[in-house]
């Protein structure tokens, strides 16, 4: 039943999105077909319906929006927008005096261009839904809803619209703009000796050809990205299952001390990250205490973080992120362990079922379901793990085989490296999209293929 459920899922989703479409479509076409001279006003000049109903504070707000948008394309929208496509002909030399373009500001402002039109097509679109409305209104025998009818919806049945309008503006502005500059980014030849006051020009899918194709960094990326991938698997196991262990070792009823065994690994979790990983960098140099034992039992000292030291290196950064890492999971795994229903775990044991029987078929599927959302914001989090390797092997700065990383790089590294090092700022934009793609993309299939997903009505 369950799986016929998840089989008809996305289709049900990609129905009910078709199904919506239709919907704006019927209603866009009524809108034309049964429209009245005053939508089509509107239609042309935003808010001249409105007045036309003796609206007319809102038909002087929309008609207000409208100039603005018309001016603002005069002064600079406009030239903004086709910017956008050209990123500048003028190239500057200072020798001469000629300003030129900047490309990148041009991109900037090109994408701020475009979220102004989004906003005004937005603006637009509600004012001809609502002088459509209101003749419908008046075609009912109402009358037309004055300004402090609108204000006072605004206020209680639309009042979402109004909290929301300034966040949503603010995101578009702080969030959605420096993201989609980052994207178009990875399509430009931004970077090395092609910065301002150079024009900077697109380049399509060059940037991703370097790293994915053949290309001078094609090499290192799958190295780094087979590695990635490894340690973002295997680190979220040992940390999500090493906090388990502990969170059900902690529930015995035989464990003395909880509350001292509770607060010993919260106490490394509240220390900072960078100061833990700074104190096993130490232990672990070649003049550290590790070593001093060593040669100090008659040994040779271990370049455990060295430049040829990969799996020794590796393995510490898997024991430094757990060490860091296994707290949280094990706080998360105890409240989720206090909710467990004890009457089937003793049903299990009147059926004769062992401890690890209980904890395959009980706990395990318990404890997956409610914190599948959690593993994947881990794993994600771990593939982009910027500090570990950052810290611990700061002093090496490439590997033999490696473009401008060494073995324990991750992507999000070698991206810091690619970009704020070296000024291959569109090869970095490029490795960052690759790894958003990498990470949503596992991140939606292990999700739609979880319990959390296809078993919702088993744990209610």
């Amino acid at each position: 039943m369950a799986d016929m459920q998840y089989k008809s899922a996305p289709r049900e989703f990609f129905e009910n999105l078709a199904e919506k479409i239709k919907k704006k479509w019927r209603a866009f076409c009524a809108m034309l077909r049964h429209g009245n001279v005053r939508v089509a006003c509107s239609m042309l000049i935003m808010g001249t319906g409105q007045m036309m109903y003796r609206q007319w504070a809102k038909g002087a707000l929309y008609l207000l929006v409208q100039a603005g948008f018309i001016v603002y394309l005069v002064l600079t929208g406009a030239r903004d927008f086709f910017g956008l496509f050209t990123l500048g002909s003028v190239e500057a030399n200072p020798w001469y005096g000629i300003e030129g373009d900047n490309s990148v500001i041009m991109l900037i402002t090109g994408i701020l261009s475009v979220i102004v039109m989004v906003i005004y097509v937005s603006l637009y679109i509600a004012n001809v839904r609502g002088i459509y409305a209101t003749q419908l209104r008046v075609e009912a025998g109402k009358k037309p809803a004055t300004f402090r009818q609108d204000v006072a919806q605004m206020f209680d049945r639309k009042f979402y619209r109004t909290v929301l309008f300034l966040p949503v503006i603010g995101v578009c502005i702080f969030n959605v703009l420096p993201i989609v500059f980052m994207i178009l980014i990875a399509f430009t030849n931004y970077g090395g000796d092609i910065v301002p006051p150079k024009l900077v020009d697109w380049v399509g899918f060059e940037n991703f050809g370097k790293l994915v194709a053949v290309g001078e960094y094609t090499t290192t990326f799958f190295k780094i990205l087979g590695w990635n991938i490894l340690w973002a698997v295997a680190s979220t196991a040992i940390n999500y299952f090493g906090g388990l262990a502990l969170a059900l070792l902690l529930n015995k009823k035989c464990v003395k001390g909880k509350v001292f065994w509770r607060f010993f690994p919260i106490l490394a979790y509240a220390i900072p990250g960078f100061i833990t990983m700074l104190g096993f960098k130490y232990m672990f140099a070649n003049g550290g205490p590790i070593n001093y034992y060593i040669t100090q039992g008659g040994g040779s000292a271990i370049f455990f973080l060295g430049a040829n030291s990969t799996w020794p290196a590796r393995l510490i950064g898997l024991m430094v992120n757990a060490w860091i890492s296994i707290p949280s999971s094990m706080l998360l795994a105890t409240g989720i362990l206090s909710n467990a229903n004890k009457d089937q775990y003793e049903a299990a044991r009147i059926d004769g079922a062992n401890a690890f029987q209980q904890f395959w078929y009980l706990t395990l599927p318990f404890v997956v379901f409610a914190t599948t959302p959690v593993i994947l914001s881990q794993f994600i989090g771990n593939f982009n793990n910027f500090g570990v390797f950052y810290f611990l092997r700061s002093d090496v700065s490439s590997s033999a085989g490696y473009v401008l990383a060494n073995d324990t790089d991750l992507l999000i590294n070698w991206l810091y490296k690619m970009s704020i090092d070296n000024n291959y700022y569109s090869i970095g934009a490029a490795i960052s999209l690759i790894i958003f793609i990498i990470t949503s993309v596992i991140s939606l299939v292990v999700y739609i293929f979880s319990p959390s997903y296809r078993q919702e009505e088993t744990y209610r």
